[in-house]
């Protein structure tokens, strides 16, 4: 009977889909933008300055059509999905630009808010037809749930082997050492103990947090650090065990098989259908200067979620037969924040190692026609630039207030090599740290800023990836 609740019900949802696509077409179209990055990468401040800017444009010159004064104008609209929360942008906005600027907090669940653009037609069109409104829905969403998409392709079985391997290597054996002890006392073919059940799950939770913490961003399954309303729900109680032959039903080895698929069909699958699968631009913030600051080993666990992540999206052209075959991600782009940490002299070379960290799944995507981007981002700049001297020598400084004393500093964080392979390479063989160089990042608060009437927040290079992530929809 639920076999076939679970077809009726797909099958009405592949026709609401439809339906609403085809009233794009003949109506006012959808551009549904994704918006997601592990954890620190500025999702939450991304958002609120893209709105902020599209709705006062004096500082997007790289978006052609504001360039061209053919956005009209912006307006917020009502969240048109009722189920899904709206995020926060009059907070986050007085957060990042009152008397007392701090950074509002970041990314715990999904979010979604609708800016509409009435447009003027270019070229040819300009004089034949009038304005058109063009909605920007914008879902945010943490990038940890895409780390979880690839588990729908696993068993329990192959996904603990997998996770328990990658525990014991030198990058997360100190973070691991803790679970990995519980787990030696763990017999998984015994009956099942819920206490035992329980503290191997917040032993594994506590091995994935600490992980996070270092600067690691492979921490899967995603709603383990974000649970939610799922707190304590048998979905979240389990743990990777090693394999125990013929386990009984009743076992702890087969009561977390069940519960590793419970997780799949309550969590992985609704979030894939009801959200993921809609998207048809994406934006992957990339907090690269936190991993190059971690080591080397940071970076390449950075690189290795970076494709699990790009495994995850369809990426590919869409048509109208998008609306019943389900959406394709036309364009992703991947976004290394925190460029203001840097003098624009150094701008280029992080935008070279953030090429570097994903030109593996750059080519998949490319490869299935899906146009793909990479560039260096400060969604809010937080600093000015300076040269310093010190003994005799000039240092390419960024100055700003400190998060946690407020106090204005210099910073000068190490020249980025220009050729990226000069991190990858040590990084993929696994080196404890840099051997020639240091890196080094400060915490700045936001700037206390003065806007004018026709101004967003200050940022870097925020229009130009505007213009690549919806630019030619606004034509």
């Amino acid at each position: 009977m639920a076999g076939l609740w679970d077809i009726t019900n797909a099958v009405s949802r592949t026709l609401e889909d439809a339906q609403a696509g085809v009233e794009e077409l003949l109506f006012e179209p959808v551009i549904r933008l994704g918006v997601t990055g592990l954890s620190r990468a500025g999702k939450t401040v991304f958002i609120t300055s893209l709105v902020a800017n599209l709705l006062n444009r004096g500082r997007m010159p790289q978006l052609r059509a504001a360039a061209e004064g053919r956005i009209l104008t912006a307006f917020l609209q009502p969240q048109p999905n009722d189920a899904v929360a709206r995020f926060d942008y009059e907070d986050h906005l007085a957060a990042l630009t009152g008397p007392q600027p701090f950074w509002p907090e970041g990314t715990r669940s999904i979010s979604q808010l609708r800016l509409s653009l009435r447009v003027q037609p270019a070229g040819f069109f300009n004089g034949l037809r009038g304005p058109r409104t063009v909605h920007l829905d914008i879902v945010d969403y943490p990038g940890e749930w895409l780390l979880d998409l690839p588990l729908l392709d696993q068993t329990y079985r192959t996904w603990a082997e997998e996770t328990i391997a990658l525990a014991r290597t030198d990058a997360r054996s100190s973070f691991a050492g803790e679970w990995l002890s519980a787990l030696q006392s763990v017999q998984p073919g015994e009956p099942l103990d819920e206490q035992a059940a329980r503290r191997q799950a917040q032993a594994f939770k506590a091995y994935l947090s600490a992980s996070r913490e270092a600067g690691l961003s492979a921490v899967a399954p995603g709603r383990f650090l974000m649970p939610g309303d799922l707190e304590g729900s048998p979905a979240l109680t389990f743990a990777p065990l090693p394999e125990a032959g013929r386990a009984k039903g009743n076992s702890l080895y087969a009561t977390f098989e069940r519960r590793f698929e419970a997780y799949k069909r309550i969590v992985v699958k609704p979030f894939y259908r009801d959200h993921f699968a809609r998207i048809d631009r994406q934006i992957v913030l990339v907090d690269a200067l936190g991993a190059i600051n971690a080591g080397p080993q940071a970076v390449e666990d950075l690189r290795q979620a970076m494709a699990a992540i790009l495994m995850s999206f369809r990426p590919g052209r869409n048509t109208w037969l998008s609306t019943v075959l389900g959406r394709r991600v036309e364009r992703i782009l991947f976004a290394a924040t925190k460029a203001d940490h840097l003098h624009h002299s150094q701008h280029e070379a992080l935008s070279s190692i953030t090429e570097a960290l994903v030109t593996e799944a750059r080519r998949r995507a490319d490869f299935k026609g899906a146009l793909t981007q990479s560039m260096s981002i400060a969604a809010l700049r937080a600093t000015i630039e300076e040269v310093v001297q010190h003994e005799g020598v000039a240092l390419e400084c960024v100055r700003g207030r400190l998060q946690e004393t407020g106090r204005d500093a210099a910073m000068y964080p190490g020249d980025l090599p220009s050729d990226p392979s000069a991190l990858l390479i040590p990084a993929r063989q696994g080196e404890a740290k840099w051997l020639d160089a240091e890196y080094g990042i400060m915490k700045f608060a936001p700037p206390v800023m003065a806007l004018g009437a026709d101004e967003g927040p200050p940022h870097i290079r925020l229009d130009r990836a505007v213009e690549f992530l919806i630019g030619d929809r606004l034509v």
